[in-house]
C-alpha cells in the first residue's frame, strides 16, 4: 500500500487482483506453497528454527518501531514488503521479483502517516495470511480466536515450519522474526511449536495509546471511501484493527462482541477502551497462569521505549539472546515520542478511559490513576 499525492492510502491495481487471488484460492496457494517446499527440501534442511521471536500486542503500540529495530540485526530474517501477495510462496515470488527489473523505489512515510519510511525491502507483517488460510474462524467476533497449548493442526504446523526455513533460507538468517497483533490469542500454542520462542509484547499508556487507533481507524476509513481496494488490502493481510471491516479480538467470553456493539452504537471511546482492556488483560491473565510462558515474555512499554531507547533495546535483545552491537545506539538515534499529535479526549472521555484500563494497566506496570 502506498500514498497517493493528496497523503491517501493506495493499493495499485496489479497488487489488488495478484491479492485477490490468493485471497479467494487460499488452498490452491497453500498447495503450491507446499510444492514449493519440496522442491527446495535440499535447500531449506539445513535451515534449523532456533528460538524464533514475535512482537505481538495491539496495534499502535511500538510494535513496528520495535520490528524495524530487530529486522536490523544481521541474524534476523523476517518477512518484508515484497513478499506480498504471493506470500505462501515466498521463493518463487522473490525469485520473479529479482529479475522483473523493478527500479529501486524511495522511501517513502507508510500509510499509518506515522513518520515511519519504508520500501519494498522494510520488514512487515504477513504472517497473518496463513494464519487465515488455515484457521478460517480467528477473525470471527462471536468466535474464541485462543489457540492454546492443546491446539493441534498437522497441516498447518508442516506448513508452518517450511515457511519459517524458507525465509531464513531466503534471507540467509538464523533467527525468525514476525511482527503479529493477533499472535497474542496464539502465545500458549506457538509456545507449544517452539519452546525456545521469545515473545516481546508491547503495550502503551491506554489513552495515548486509544488516541493513536482511533486517529488510525479514521484515516483508513477516509482512505478506504476513496479507493475500494484499501478496504480489500487490509481484509487480505489481515488487518481487522481499522478500517471499514474492524473487528473485536475475541480472547474468550461476550467481551469481543460487547466491544462491537459499542462500536455500532457509535461509542467509540469506550469501545476502544474496552477492547484494550480485554486484550492486554488476556496477556496478562497468560503470564500469570503459566510460569514457562512468562519467561519467555518481555513486555515492553511504549513510554520508557521512548524515553530511553538504548537501555530498553538492550533489554529486548538480551531477552531475545541476540547480540546487542551497535542497535542501541541506532535505537537512540531513531525513537522518539510522537509530536505530530495529541489526545483530545475531554474530562468525562478521559475519565472513562482510565476507569475502564486501569485494572489492567496497572497489572502491566503504569500507576494507578497515572498521568502523562
Amino acid at each position: 500500500m502506498t500514498q497517493t499525492s493528496d497523503a491517501r492510502s493506495s493499493v495499485s491495481g496489479w497488487m489488488d487482483f495478484l491479492g485477490g487471488l490468493v485471497e479467494r484460492h487460499p488452498w490452491a496457494w497453500i498447495r503450491l506453497g507446499g510444492m514449493e517446499s519440496r522442491l527446495a527440501r535440499e535447500r531449506i534442511e539445513g535451515s534449523d528454527i532456533v528460538a524464533p521471536i514475535y512482537v505481538t500486542g495491539l496495534a499502535r503500540s511500538g510494535s513496528t518501531m520495535l520490528l524495524e529495530l530487530l529486522a536490523r540485526h544481521e541474524d534476523v530474517a523476517t518477512h518484508r514488503y515484497r513478499d506480498f501477495p504471493p506470500v505462501l510462496t515466498p521463493l518463487a515470488w522473490n525469485w520473479f521479483v529479482d529479475r522483473a527489473g523493478t527500479r529501486e523505489q524511495e522511501a517513502e512515510e507508510r500509510a499509518h502517516k506515522d513518520r515511519i519510511l519504508v520500501t519494498p525491502e522494510s520488514p512487515e507483517a504477513f504472517e497473518e495470511v496463513f494464519w487465515m488460510a488455515f484457521f478460517e474462524h480467528l477473525h470471527d467476533p462471536s468466535r474464541s480466536s485462543v489457540l492454546d497449548g492443546e491446539t493441534s493442526h498437522a497441516a498447518f504446523e508442516a506448513f508452518y515450519r517450511d515457511h519459517i526455513r524458507k525465509l531464513l533460507a531466503l534471507r540467509g538468517g538464523t533467527r525468525y522474526l514476525a511482527k503479529g497483533n493477533y499472535n497474542v490469542t496464539r502465545l500458549d500454542y506457538l509456545l507449544k511449536l517452539f519452546p525456545d520462542a521469545r515473545f516481546v509484547v508491547p503495550v502503551r499508556d491506554p489513552l495515548w495509546h486509544i488516541a493513536s487507533l482511533m486517529k488510525q481507524h479514521r484515516l483508513f476509513c477516509r482512505d478506504a471511501e476513496a479507493d475500494p481496494r484499501v478496504a480489500r488490502h487490509l481484509r487480505r493481510t489481515g488487518h481487522f484493527e481499522f478500517g471499514p471491516d474492524r473487528r473485536s479480538i475475541n480472547t474468550g467470553g461476550e467481551g469481543a462482541e460487547e466491544v462491537m456493539r459499542l462500536w455500532r452504537d457509535g461509542r467509540e471511546v469506550e469501545g476502544w477502551a474496552l477492547h484494550w482492556s480485554i486484550v492486554y488483560g488476556h496477556v496478562v491473565d497468560s503470564l500469570e497462569r503459566d510460569p514457562a510462558l512468562a519467561s519467555a515474555i518481555h513486555v515492553v512499554r511504549y513510554e520508557e521505549m521512548c524515553a530511553d531507547p538504548a537501555g530498553t533495546m538492550s533489554r529486548v535483545l538480551a531477552h531475545c539472546d541476540l547480540e546487542a552491537g551497535d542497535l542501541p545506539d541506532t535505537a537512540r538515534g531513531l525513537v522518539s515520542a510522537p509530536s505530530y499529535y495529541r489526545p483530545t479526549f475531554d474530562a468525562a472521555e478521559e475519565a472513562l478511559i482510565r476507569r475502564t484500563t486501569e485494572m489492567t494497566a496497572v497489572r502491566l506496570g503504569y500507576a494507578p490513576s497515572h498521568t502523562t
